[in-house]
């Protein structure tokens, strides 16, 4: 591939911005993730890249405060000139038209690319999500039976963000984008000049903005997707939606046409960390609880939602017996999910913003070579809390689970590895294996 970034990606929480990184840096592209818009310094410092990304919070924020932080997101990748300007949206596409907005993102960083094309990519199969004739399917944790998403047994009832419709075109007409078009998965199977006739006549010059759903049910048809909005973004920028499969999508594209040439395999084992592991569970979901039931090797620190975010003292108790199991040797797993009964009750926002100021806290008392962190908002406030300015990838640590390494200018927190998952991501045992 020639040099220069190829890709931009904003993830709109940062448990997501770190899953695009798994698949940009696995498939062999340069890629950093950036936990701000980076200042010309950092972008000297990361090095000569393919892959920019940009973690932020926009899936928790309201409509107003979305355009505020993606305005000048558009604005920085539109001076780097990349073809495709990725918004990178939760595998569930979940969005209310209050919070977390996915056609107010789309409004905002359209005014930033040239091409009327908007592809929303619509699947992601490696970590269970399929979309078939616009309908989003998806599985309920790592491996478990797949369910379409307004019957799901998390999404449909989730407490901020409820999936009650199934057919993503008529989901994203209630936030504020009619007219989706679809292009249905059998399509894939037509040679490639009859699939660009096809894709055309869904975008034809009498419409102003042109989005289009594009199916995706296996991962065969990946290189399919990637070819045809890659061949749209070298005629002019554009903008993608959707979770990481856009990006597997162009790299399976390039890798197909031998523009990005496979990475070499590489071992996956890791030397265990040199201090205990901290692992903040800020998630409610099932796949969650699971995890953190199979976690028995740690000491584990229930956090009452309510009371962590609005009593100083019991927070100040709390991080003191995190403190006091760490510095003897053991790892700790504190999480508002271990607080039965509290947490659904408790304000979701101001809750993860109190976890971050714990996680804040503590490392500030003990620095640590790794931690974990799960939940989206969670994850992102937390993050965005220390003084961290990019990511990059270390490894896989589960289906859309990544490891990654923290670049500070705080010598404390520079090099420490950081695990970011969302509530539905990972295997029963993920939070086992991180101390390994």
């Amino acid at each position: 591939m020639e040099a220069g970034p190829r890709i931009g990606w904003y993830g709109d929480d940062f448990t997501g911005a770190t899953d695009t990184l798994l698949n940009a840096a696995g498939a062999g592209l340069r890629a950093l993730l950036f936990t701000r818009i980076p200042t010309p310094e950092q972008l000297r410092r990361a090095g000569e890249l393919e892959a920019i990304g940009i973690a932020g919070a926009a899936r928790s924020m309201a409509p107003e405060a979305m355009a505020d932080e993606l305005e000048p997101v558009g604005r920085f990748f539109a001076r780097l000139g990349v073809p495709v300007l990725h918004y990178k949206v939760c595998s569930t596409f979940d969005s209310a038209p209050q919070v977390g907005n996915i056609a107010i993102a789309i409004a905002t960083l359209r005014s930033h690319v040239v091409n009327r094309f908007v592809p929303i990519v619509g699947g992601q199969p490696g970590i269970g999500r399929y979309c078939a004739f616009s309908n989003l399917y998806a599985s309920a944790g790592a491996g478990g039976a797949v369910h379409r998403i307004d019957r799901h047994p998390t999404m449909s009832r989730h407490p901020v963000t409820p999936m009650h419709e199934a057919d993503l075109r008529t989901h994203f007409a209630t936030l504020g984008l009619p007219d989706v078009a679809g292009l249905h998965a059998p399509a894939y199977e037509q040679e490639a000049a009859a699939l660009d006739t096809q894709l055309d006549a869904l975008t034809p010059a009498s419409r102003g903005i042109a989005p289009v759903l594009m199916d995706l049910t296996d991962p065969a048809q990946l290189a399919a997707v990637g070819r045809l909005i890659w061949s749209r973004a070298a005629a002019a920028r554009l903008l993608a939606v959707g979770p990481s499969s856009v990006v597997q999508a162009l790299t399976a594209h390039w890798t197909q046409t031998g523009e990005l040439r496979a990475p070499e395999t590489r071992s996956t084992s890791a030397a265990p960390p040199r201090t205990p592991v901290f692992v903040l569970a800020g998630s409610l979901s099932p796949v969650t609880a699971r995890q953190i039931g199979a976690a028995t090797s740690y000491a584990k620190l229930p956090l009452e939602a309510t009371r962590l975010a609005g009593d100083p003292a019991y927070a100040n108790a709390r991080l003191a017996e995190a403190l006091a199991h760490l510095r003897t040797g053991h790892p700790v797993l504190a999480g508002t999910s271990l607080e039965a009964g509290t947490g659904q009750a408790a304000d979701t926002h101001a809750v993860a913003l109190a976890c971050a100021a714990f996680l804040k806290r503590l490392l500030a008392q003990m620095p640590l070579a790794r931690v974990g962190i799960a939940g989206g908002d969670t994850s992102s406030h937390a993050v965005q809390a220390l003084d961290l300015w990019g990511l990059s990838h270390v490894r896989v640590l589960g289906p859309g689970v990544a490891l990654t390494r923290a670049h500070s200018d705080d010598l404390a927190l520079d090099g420490m590895e950081l695990m970011l998952k969302g509530g539905q991501m990972g295997q029963e045992d993920l939070f086992e294996l991180l101390l390994k």
